[in-house]
């Protein structure tokens, strides 16, 4: 469920990467860390302007069609898209999105600075979790702390504090609270808290 996700989708330059969110663990990170949780992120805006507006999406695994799915629902055809080097956005074009990638490995600082409002936006994320919630974030309700995030972000600039409040009663008018059992009994992957 996406509450405070808007359906609009964006018709300008918009950077997509994909993040892991979890608690420190063993092992590897990045792309191969276990027992954290994937996260695609969309940020419209040109480099080194304003960022616009921010998108989240929690996934069981980075993979072409949930890949696709994600672009498909927050940018409009036509619209370019900036990505790092990982072939799952090799096939953007099909879907009518001009695709710009950018190897990190090989490009360095170059394409370090084409992807940055994505990168600050992770990093800030991450700052959030850690800061706000002390990392006490479980994966099953991770995405509506997703969705906090990406609307306090998207309306930060917002001169119409009605609206803002207006929007907020709205959801919370629309929105059915969980139960009781649902926010007390853990998960078996909440096990160990992200």
């Amino acid at each position: 469920m996406q509450i405070f996700e808007s359906s609009r989708r964006t018709q300008s330059r918009v950077e997509v990467d994909e993040a892991f969110v979890g608690g420190p663990k063993e092992g590897s990170r990045g792309r191969g860390a276990e027992g954290k949780t994937a996260v695609l992120v969309a940020v419209e805006g040109e480099s080194g302007k304003k960022l616009g507006r921010v998108r989240f999406r929690c996934v069981a695994s980075i993979d072409r069609k949930i890949v696709e799915s994600f672009i498909v629902d927050y940018v409009e055809p036509g619209a370019l898209v900036v990505t790092d080097g990982l072939s799952v956005y090799d096939h953007l074009q099909a879907l009518g999105i001009v695709h710009r990638p950018h190897v990190v490995s090989t490009a360095g600082k170059e394409a370090l600075q084409e992807l940055d409002h994505v990168h600050l936006i992770i990093s800030l994320l991450k700052r959030w979790l850690g800061g706000t919630h002390q990392g006490g974030v479980t994966p099953s309700r991770l995405q509506a702390y997703l969705n906090e995030f990406s609307f306090r972000f998207n309306r930060r600039l917002s001169q119409h504090r009605g609206k803002l409040f207006h929007r907020i009663v709205q959801q919370a008018v629309t929105t059915r609270p969980p139960t009781v059992k649902s926010l007390y009994v853990p998960k078996p992957q909440d096990v160990g808290g992200t």
